[in-house]
């Protein structure tokens, strides 16, 4: 006996704005009669745009739903095993990395971790987070600044650390000595100016930053707000025009043409 066929129905919420809203989409847009009439679903979406406009902004709102709850606090799991562990498994459920002091790097597997390995990392400071590429925001921050011991802290390509997120990284200023930025397509200007509490800083990578609009000159002010640190980023002298002299010599060994 021939097993029954699957449908697929597209469900959308219904707009009161007309008689042709979504809740008509599967039934006027059918494969056979777009092939007779040539238009594609994206046309008919085009005709109708204030739908998808609707379309839109509730595929957006999901999104940032979603954002917000991988930024949520893990208050239970402090309240049981403390603010180190709640901090790495925060770190870990993101994708993430840590490091526990005297340990090795730890990422989750598809077991997660045992109520066991948290007893045993209960009073273990963590003293390392590698959250790059990490949905981490300024929400989501919470969990890290409760680890007061962290000495290194990479949060490279993060699309959602932005300027507000580095002003509340002063908490970690007593502890924090490595910080990479490299990448973070929102952090400008504004937001690496507020790194000046971090003197302990040795090591600062603000390299790739998009909104940052001149990186040579940024990273010369960077590195006379934090004296003690090495700033990677931009080379300052990238870009500049060769001195006659230089071009004069250039010009001297370079053949001449018959």
């Amino acid at each position: 006996m021939a097993a029954p066929r699957a449908f697929l129905r597209l469900v959308a919420p219904v707009w009161n704005r007309g008689t042709c809203g979504v809740r008509g989409l599967s039934k006027a847009v059918d494969p056979e009669g777009s092939q007779r009439k040539g238009r594609t679903l994206l046309q008919f979406l085009t005709d109708r745009f204030y739908d998808v406009e609707a379309v839109r902004e509730y595929l957006l709102r999901k999104q940032v739903l979603k954002v917000q709850k991988k930024n949520r606090s893990f208050t239970y799991i402090e309240e049981r095993y403390g603010p180190y562990v709640a901090g790495a498994y925060f770190v870990l459920k993101q994708g993430g990395t840590v490091k526990f002091r005297d340990r090795e790097w730890m990422r989750a597997n598809e077991r997660g971790l045992s109520s066991l390995e948290f007893r045993k990392l209960q009073e273990v400071p963590v003293e390392a987070v590698d959250a790059s590429g990490c949905a981490i925001n300024y929400q989501g921050l919470d969990n890290l600044l409760a680890l007061k011991e962290l000495q290194s802290l990479s949060l490279r390509r993060c699309p959602h650390v932005d300027d507000w997120c580095l002003s509340r990284l002063y908490q970690l200023a007593d502890s924090l000595q490595e910080l990479s930025l490299a990448g973070c397509p929102r952090i400008s200007e504004r937001g690496l100016a507020c790194l000046h509490h971090l003197q302990n800083l040795r090591r600062l990578d603000i390299s790739d930053l998009p909104a940052v609009s001149n990186p040579g000159l940024t990273q010369i002010l960077v590195e006379e707000m934090l004296p003690h640190c090495e700033v990677l980023g931009a080379d300052w002298a990238q870009g500049l025009k060769v001195g006659p002299e230089k071009q004069s010599r250039d010009a001297a060994g370079s053949p001449i043409p018959a």
